[in-house]
């Protein structure tokens, strides 16, 4: 009995002695996302030329809204435990049905209908994709990167199948509206983006499905030994992410009045999983900070827009971006240690 109380004794003189971080890294690795952003706003203030222009504002908003659309997917795939490098293909297949639908004969027969189908197939299309990937990860096990590869490269295969390579032109105002509309002064693909942010939140932070997904990111095993349906969260989160993604494949095909299956959602991927590390999504699963997401991936869009106004070549700005990505790992180090 005293030893056990000599443990205890030992452990508490342990731990109390146990020299606390510096607060100054504490902070850091809490908030080290906000910092950066704070950081990079003063220094584009300080050099970039017109930087607080409102046409500057809106191209960065403009080009930042996929990211950000598809961060938020990787984001809720990357809380279960798992990954997605799929979100670029289906970009492009997405991105591809659109043109696809205005230019048949039934769209133009039928314009309110055709409008309708060329947002509703593609995104339903994409959500199927994922549905595909979460079954192979929760029916047979397969491992993530694995799973979600085979879609990675058939996807844009299936993509330039069907346009047989080539752009698919098109002209549809209400379609375009997505991508070159206005509201208050904004883009409304960035409107867009925060609508989505907001529900991620609501579906993370206010539901028990967002419990669930936590929970099993978190910790599997112990989820599924409390009842908590592991399957069926992990098709879901699946299905959310590839669904996000045909999103924006949708804006990036209004942007351009046309499909791109060969470079539509090129590189996604890794935009999507830098914007969700930067943001304090935890590689390991079980945390959702869907705001500091958005915040992530303005950083990598700020980045780029800093090096490149500032006469630095895109590849450095590749490079920086890969920097980033090993101090945000870094800090996730630091906070679990």
């Amino acid at each position: 009995m005293s030893g056990t109380a000599d443990q205890m004794v030992t452990k508490t003189d342990t731990a109390l002695n146990t020299p606390k971080p510096p607060r100054r890294a504490g902070l850091l690795t809490r908030h080290g996302t906000l910092i950066a952003f704070a950081v990079l706003l003063v220094v584009n203030v300080v050099l970039t030329p017109n930087f607080l222009a409102m046409q500057t504002l809106y191209i960065n908003l403009t080009q930042v809204a996929t990211i950000a659309i598809v961060a938020l997917g990787m984001t809720l795939v990357i809380a279960s435990g798992g990954i997605d490098l799929s979100v670029g293909s289906v970009m492009a297949l997405s991105g591809a049905l659109a043109p696809l639908i205005f230019l048949s004969g039934f769209a133009t027969a039928h314009p309110a209908i055709g409008l309708a189908a060329a947002f509703i197939v593609p995104v339903a299309v994409a959500a199927l994709c994922g549905l595909f990937n979460g079954w192979l990860v929760s029916r047979y096990g397969v491992q993530p990167i694995v799973a979600t590869l085979i879609l990675f490269i058939s996807g844009r295969g299936i993509a330039q199948v069907l346009t047989n390579g080539n752009l698919q032109t098109f002209s549809n105002p209400g379609f375009s509206f997505i991508a070159t509309g206005r509201l208050l002064g904004l883009p409304v693909q960035a409107w867009l983006c925060l609508a989505l942010a907001a529900g991620a939140w609501f579906l993370v932070r206010r539901t028990l499905f967002g419990r669930y997904l936590l929970a099993v990111g978190g910790n599997e095993r112990a989820a599924r030994l409390a009842g908590v349906p592991v399957r069926r969260v992990k098709l879901v989160v699946y299905s959310l992410c590839a669904a996000l993604a045909g999103i924006a494949g949708l804006i990036v095909s209004a942007i351009n009045s046309a499909s791109d299956a060969n470079q539509a959602g090129l590189l996604m991927e890794l935009d999507a999983i830098a914007a969700a590390v930067v943001g304090g999504t935890l590689l390991t699963g079980g945390k959702a900070p869907v705001f500091n997401v958005i915040i992530g991936a303005l950083i990598i869009q700020l980045v780029r827009y800093t090096l490149l106004a500032n006469g630095v070549p895109d590849a450095v700005a590749l490079i920086a971006k890969a920097g980033i990505i090993i101090a945000a790992v870094y800090l996730q180090q630091n906070r679990r240690d």
